[in-house]
């Protein structure tokens, strides 16, 4: 499972050496998640920065209503965490779970902020990860606001192709923000497409 790790920052932050990869990956634990199992619970305080190595995650909310409403969705060969509760080491309004069972590899806030001071190239990989979080959540929130609940429903299928078969549908209209019944007659109406 290492070797997923390794690969992907060789891929996505090139300017780490190997030895550098392995001083990361060497200062995480490895956790296996069962399915539905909770990693952070709605007021804890966000302990960690994770990478699934394996696995499905999903961040989500529970409204007054007691509903849930879903944030994000973690697929395989992605980091996440509570930002502000992770740096500002408060009380947390989010849950993340696991819809699969997960491998994750789990840095505690101490240990990766060790791992800025002897390795800036780090530090700058995850400046930009944020960056990008924090553009795909603009954007997301954008499309949440302005576009049709099909077009939505588009960009999901191109965001996290073949996610369909692995989730709930309820999950899927939760983070869409629609109905069961609406997402249900949009995929009847575009299940032709979908075939093809």
């Amino acid at each position: 499972m290492s070797a997923i790790f390794e690969n992907y920052m060789k891929i996505h932050c090139p300017a780490l050496s190997d030895n550098e990869i392995s001083v990361i990956r060497q200062a995480a634990v490895v956790r296996t998640i069962r399915k539905k199992q909770l990693l952070l619970q709605a007021g804890e305080i966000c302990r960690y920065k994770m990478f699934v190595m394996s696995g499905f995650l999903r961040t989500y909310r529970i409204g007054t209503d007691g509903v849930d409403h879903t944030l994000h969705f973690s697929p395989q060969l992605n980091w996440l965490t509570d930002g502000e509760s992770y740096t500002n080491q408060t009380p947390s309004l989010y849950c993340i779970d696991a819809l699969e069972e997960s491998e994750l590899l789990l840095w505690s806030r101490d240990r990766f902020n060790a791992l800025f001071q002897h390795i800036p190239a780090l530090k700058e990989f995850s400046e930009q990860l944020i960056a990008r979080n924090l553009y795909l959540s603009r954007n997301r929130l954008y499309k949440t606001i302005s576009a049709t609940p099909a077009e939505k429903y588009e960009d999901f299928i191109n965001t996290y192709p073949g996610i369909l078969l692995r989730i709930p549908l309820r999950m899927v209209a939760s983070y869409l923000g629609v109905s069961l019944k609406t997402l249900t007659r949009i995929r009847h109406a575009q299940l032709p497409q979908e075939m093809k």
